[in-house]
């Protein structure tokens, strides 16, 4: 499996492009977890104007360690600064979004 890319445009809440890189265990259900309550914060509050990578730990490990990730699931904000990140099921709503910088 390789990383998956997701790319949307246009927001109506969120002036700049977050980017973000989310690396999980692919089947894990923490993972999985991870990845619908990120979508539904992207729904909600980007509203398009976002840029997601997903990288599976399981079949990039090497990439992994060299981004310095040791437990999944993990996500980076990338842009805009600050950087940020979360590890978990990003289940806490509130910490999520103030990683994401969003003020909803």
């Amino acid at each position: 499996m390789r990383p998956r890319k997701s790319k949307s445009r246009g927001s109506s809440r969120a002036t700049a492009v977050v980017v973000m890189r989310l690396y999980i265990a692919d089947g894990a259900p923490n993972s999985v977890k991870a990845v619908a309550n990120l979508a539904a914060i992207c729904k909600e509050y980007l509203k398009g104007s976002f840029k997601l990578e997903i990288v599976d730990v399981l079949e990039f490990p090497r990439r992994a360690l060299a981004d310095g990730v040791l437990v999944t699931p993990h996500l980076a904000k990338l842009s805009p600064s600050p950087a940020a990140m979360v590890v978990g099921n990003l289940s806490d709503r509130r910490s999520l979004l103030g990683a994401l910088g969003i003020h909803g």
